[in-house]
């Protein structure tokens, strides 16, 4: 594995945030890594716009990574403090050709850090569809555990991609930063 850079997004960076995003969740493009919603959800994933208000909006940051190397963007993910102790991580994407190289498991381990480590968060949450299974089985061996707390899918509202399927919803995943090694 490649040395890998993390930093915070700036708005220079909104637009290929949207690519990286949309290449990894949407289209045929999609189908070549492994966690790609084409069978659940046409249209986009996000926009511009959306990536902007997050980089705006209080506590939050787009954390950004890639290869020491390369300019290119490998992987991203949102991060924001929730409250005093709880982090929400989101809009976490690895580029489908570097999927299965570790990239994403890194990403994901660095955004811990960050929430534990700067904002002092002693949970990190996410949302992910309930019927991502191989997903959710992802983040299970990485300490998260599953809630059973639902929220339902935005049916109707097209920032959140059209529904090909009338079943979704999402589920709270949690995991506690206090038991990870800094």
């Amino acid at each position: 594995m490649h040395d890998l850079m993390f930093r915070s997004a700036t708005l220079a960076d909104a637009e290929a945030i949207v690519a990286l995003v949309e290449s990894a969740y949407r289209g045929d493009a999609s189908r070549v890594g492994w966690t790609t919603e084409a069978d659940l959800l046409d249209g986009r994933r996000t926009d511009v716009a959306s990536v902007l208000a997050l980089m705006h909006a209080p506590d939050s940051m787009i954390l950004l990574a890639q290869r020491a190397d390369g300019p290119a963007l490998l992987a991203c993910c949102h991060l924001a403090r929730e409250g005093a102790d709880n982090a929400y991580f989101g809009m976490f994407a690895v580029r489908p050709d570097a999927q299965g190289e570790g990239v994403g498991r890194r990403v994901l381990a660095e955004a811990e850090r960050i929430a534990r480590a700067t904002w002092r968060c002693s949970h990190m949450a996410m949302t992910v569809i309930d019927v991502r299974a191989e997903l959710i089985a992802w983040y299970e061996r990485r300490g998260y555990h599953r809630t059973r707390e639902y929220k339902p899918f935005p049916y109707g509202d097209a920032r959140f991609g059209l529904p090909r399927r009338p079943d979704l919803r999402f589920e709270l995943l949690l995991k506690s930063l206090t038991e990870v090694c800094a």
